[in-house]
């Protein structure tokens, strides 16, 4: 081993384990999963731990690793508590904790001075009709855990969608939010690692489908330096308060007034997957160094816009991608599957022009 390898355990076997590893091999690191079969993304790239009915491998898992990171902010977090009494874990049980809960999350936001929409935290009907007296209409019911890709959620378009809303979410604690009037989505990812070095990549646009992120625009076009540096604060008082090491994410809406904070993920994420080929140092090689106690890398685009498409369902035509030159093709090695991400292409190109000419192209990845 290089003075600088750690053996990192990654809880979690699919293809953001998969990329963290790719990224982590040139830099001396090993990697080792935590996963529920030996057909998983990540399942080659290192040792793999299963989780079934005949046997728990984690804690071989935890004594081979210097450090633990995971894949999702569903992760259990008693069992991140456990693990980190004898292994560091990044991000903390902490940083885990804000984000797995909506309700916990938005008080964060206004304790920091972040701007996101009104809400309450509703646990019955009576409550939920009290709280639309509050917010009004529209407005978005959530599960206040879990949920991803649309999931748990329900617009309420006016008063007569209540008790509709609360048949399909209810009997559990939830969270009404005012709807936001927002003009585009946008993100933002930032690293610290635990000398506190921070960076920040380029806020980017995001455009959803049914709840799935469709594709991704970086940087985002005609975003003021002012905009970028708001959305860079937030992030530094975040990453700061919750002594956060690796990745983080958050998600905004870009408003009349400003920006708003939607949510946030405590991991590597979807709308970052253009840093592979767009970025200096991607988000992947990034969450890896700060995890094993290395520098950071520069967040500068390569190229002055990049679009990042992921495949959902169906593989489709990938033989357009590979044959155009500033195409970048990801596979997940995964079985075909409605609303399914099997993997994703990423474009680099020197103007916005030329990009949507290249996206119009490869439209078959596109909803209609």
């Amino acid at each position: 081993m290089t003075p600088i390898s750690k053996k990192v355990g990654v809880l979690g076997a699919g293809q953001l384990g998969r990329m963290l590893a790719l990224a982590g091999y040139p830099l001396g690191q090993k990697f080792g999963f935590y996963g529920m079969s030996d057909d998983e993304p990540s399942a080659l790239l290192g040792q793999m731990h299963l989780h079934n009915d005949d046997a728990d491998t984690l804690q071989e898992l935890v004594k081979f690793a210097d450090v633990m990171t995971y894949e999702s902010e569903n992760t259990d977090l008693e069992l991140i508590e456990e693990i980190s009494r004898t292994t560091p874990v990044y991000p903390s049980a902490r940083s885990l904790k804000v984000c797995q809960h909506r309700g916990l999350e938005k008080e964060t936001f206004k304790r920091l001075g972040i701007p996101c929409a009104p809400f309450e935290i509703v646990t019955s009907l009576e409550e939920l009709q009290a709280a639309v007296d509050i917010l009004g209409v529209p407005s978005v019911l959530k599960t206040t855990t879990e949920g991803y890709d649309g999931k748990g959620q329900f617009i309420l378009k006016d008063e007569d969608d209540i008790e509709e809303a609360w048949k399909t979410l209810g009997d559990r604690e939830l969270i009404l939010e005012r709807f936001v009037d927002f003009h585009r989505e946008l993100s933002i990812i930032a690293v610290r690692n635990a000398n506190n070095e921070h960076v920040f990549y380029p806020l980017v646009q995001n455009v959803h489908h049914k709840g799935i992120l469709r594709y991704t625009i970086a940087p985002a076009q005609e975003i003021p330096e002012m905009v970028q540096k708001a959305a860079e604060t937030f992030m530094q008082v975040l990453l700061d308060e919750l002594d956060h090491v690796g990745v983080l994410t958050l998600e905004l809406f870009e408003t009349d007034s400003g920006l708003m904070a939607n949510e946030m993920a405590p991991r590597v994420h979807n709308s970052g997957h253009w840093t592979i080929e767009g970025a200096q140092t991607s988000q992947f090689e990034n969450h890896v160094r700060a995890i094993c106690g290395l520098p950071l890398g520069s967040t500068e685009p390569r190229q002055p816009i990049a679009a990042m498409v992921n495949i959902i369902g169906e593989t489709g035509p990938v033989e357009k991608v590979l044959k155009k030159s500033n195409a970048f093709l990801h596979l997940y090695d995964k079985s075909q599957r409605a609303g399914r991400k099997l993997g994703h292409f990423t474009l680099l190109s020197d103007s916005q022009d030329a990009l949507f000419k290249d996206i119009k192209d490869l439209n078959d990845f596109l909803p209609i």
